[in-house]
């Protein structure tokens, strides 16, 4: 396996997409020649051209409403948000049409559109760009709600992001992108959607995070051990759907008093 930077499996998995499948084109704010705000799609326009790499105006509702439509339409989406906190420009985009058009059409539609979006505070950027509303979107019916916390598990779970008809919110973290992991040198490899990660096996105590605090979980059974406590360490993955079942019982079987 090559060692790549989080940032990196995310350019890979989005040049992959779009070099496998004409109906996928991307949208955002400065994805274009400026490359992205956090450098992800820095080549892309060159490469892929402006039919595919589509610069957008300063308007969530616009990228989502018209990620929507093209997806109805059977194209095939990926469409970025700057950060999670712009979202909410977009809310009734992503609620009230995104996961719902499928059930009120009785399955004549399908969405199948990733939004991309960027999620965490630590960056020295702001109260009103620090804020964390994945939480929020695991409690919406029909969105899927991915949080991947290294290299293999952005290209893993977004080639499974991939597989899907409805659409996903694809969550990374703002200070992850220079963290580094190893990545799968198979182009087959996927993570099944909603299935969590016992990165770490203990005993005494079950530690839960996702994202970019599953990593720090990871620390934290660090010290523990230092203690003398073993700690079971999971990575949710995913918050919708949650289907913890495979690692969080028998963890808590194991670590229970």
């Amino acid at each position: 396996m090559s060692v790549i930077t989080y940032r990196d499996a995310v350019s890979s998995v989005l040049r992959e997409a779009l070099d496998q499948d004409e109906r996928v084109f991307l949208m955002g704010e400065d994805i274009g020649p400026y490359g992205g705000a956090f450098a992800v799609t820095k080549g892309f326009w060159e490469q892929y051209g402006k039919r595919r790499i589509k610069d957008s105006p300063l308007a969530e509702s616009v990228i989502v409403g018209a990620g929507v439509g093209a997806a109805m339409a059977g194209l095939r989406p990926v469409v970025e948000l700057m950060t999670i906190n712009f979202s909410l420009l977009a809310m009734d985009q992503i609620v009230n049409h995104a996961a719902k058009i499928r059930y009120m059409s009785g399955g004549q539609f399908s969405i199948p559109l990733i939004i991309r979006t960027v999620t965490g505070a630590g960056a020295s950027v702001g109260a009103t760009h620090s804020q964390s509303f994945e939480g929020w979107y695991a409690s919406v019916p029909g969105l899927t709600v991915v949080t991947p916390s290294t290299p293999r598990d952005v290209i893993g779970l977004f080639r499974s992001c991939r597989d899907l008809s409805d659409p996903v919110m694809f969550v990374e973290h703002i200070l992850l992108y220079g963290t580094r992991g190893e990545a799968p040198d198979s182009g087959d490899f996927r993570i099944p959607i909603g299935q969590a990660d016992l990165r770490r096996t203990g005993g005494d105590i079950t530690l839960c995070g996702y994202s970019r605090m599953a990593l720090v979980a990871e620390q934290a059974a660090d010290i523990l051990t230092r203690e003398g406590i073993e700690a079971d360490v999971i990575d949710l993955r995913c918050l919708r759907p949650w289907i913890c079942k495979r690692s969080s019982p028998r963890s808590r079987k194991r670590t229970a008093p």
